[in-house]
């Protein structure tokens, strides 16, 4: 299941990012380098937001209530929408900040200089290990979606939230490796001012993907395509006949409400039209498992009616 893959992905993302934010925020202690403090908020704001959507799971599974009738699966939607406000307020505006304060008054490094370098380095490997699983997980679901698709019609919030937290956080190293190197050469403080400020709008833009697509979860996200179909097909089976019209509606990452109104064939006893409903519901269930709740109601197929204005057929 998503939901099995997206806590394995958090979990290792939690304590990687854990370990790396205390290394980056060392090396910015005995360096006062830009970048290195502009990566270890990134990386405190990454270790927050994986205890966010750990928190959001663990919230999701809570039993329905009288108040809550369809449970609480969207609370893992919740949670990714805070992770993206955490994300570009700790991590992309305070670096975007840094960034302005040291580009004003820029400060060369001038002790422990290799000290960032194997920081960086060290992280580099790291957050490799933590994309590699996050991709890894990723994979079983993914089918034959191209990444950019996954990220956006997944409708598990951890496996979005921590591949393009990952992959940011790899960019944000490089660009962070880059300024220190260039700091270390020329001696001029604003090539670290530059990398701190790259790593913000990174941040940023991350951010704003993930705000948009954790929204579009929020407001409510029909089945995707091949689910619809397994859905269309399984519905029509002995006396119903076809279906007149379809909603679906994702409750939560495995979570799904259907709503159909099926065509049953003229004469159909209430026994018959029950056991129908009922057959119904199991095949769906087989075809889609995440399908928890089905609402069919009963109709006669009615001809369309005549436009407007015309004639009726002449008697023979």
């Amino acid at each position: 299941m998503a939901s099995e893959g997206g806590t394995t992905a958090v979990v290792t993302a939690l304590f990687g990012n854990l370990g790396i934010a205390v290394t980056k925020f060392v090396a910015f202690l005995l360096t006062a380098s830009s970048s290195m403090l502009a990566e270890s908020l990134h990386s405190v704001a990454d270790t927050g937001n994986q205890v966010l959507l750990l928190i959001g799971g663990k919230r999701a599974k809570r039993a329905a209530t009288r108040e809550h009738p369809f449970g609480f699966g969207r609370a893992r939607y919740v949670y990714g929408f805070i992770v993206a406000v955490v994300l570009f307020t700790l991590g992309g505006l305070f670096a975007l900040y840094e960034a302005w304060h040291k580009w004003a008054e820029p400060e060369p490094i001038t002790s422990w200089r290799w000290v960032p370098i194997a920081v960086l380095l060290v992280a580099i490997a790291l957050e490799g290990y933590s994309l590699r699983t996050a991709v890894r997980e990723s994979d079983k679901v993914r089918g034959n979606r191209s990444w950019p698709e996954f990220v956006r019609t997944t409708k598990s919030p951890e496996l979005a939230v921590v591949l393009l937290e990952d992959f940011g956080a790899l960019l944000g190293l490089l660009f962070a490796l880059a300024g220190v190197s260039l700091t270390l050469v020329t001696g001029d403080g604003r090539w670290d001012a530059a990398g701190s400020a790259v790593i913000g709008l990174l941040l940023v833009v991350i951010a704003v993907v993930l705000a948009v697509e954790m929204n579009s979860l929020l407001v409510g996200e029909s089945v995707s395509p091949r689910n619809r179909r397994a859905i269309e097909a399984a519905l029509p089976g002995g006396h119903i006949e076809s279906i007149i019209h379809m909603r679906t509606l994702h409750l939560g990452p495995e979570e799904v409400l259907v709503a159909a109104k099926v065509a049953f064939r003229a004469g159909a006893s209430a026994e018959e039209v029950a056991t129908a409903i009922d057959d119904a519901e199991r095949r769906i269930r087989e075809a889609v498992p995440i399908a928890t709740v089905i609402y069919l109601e009963p109709d006669l197929r009615r001809p369309a009616p005549e436009p407007a204005g015309t004639e009726p057929p002449a008697a023979p």
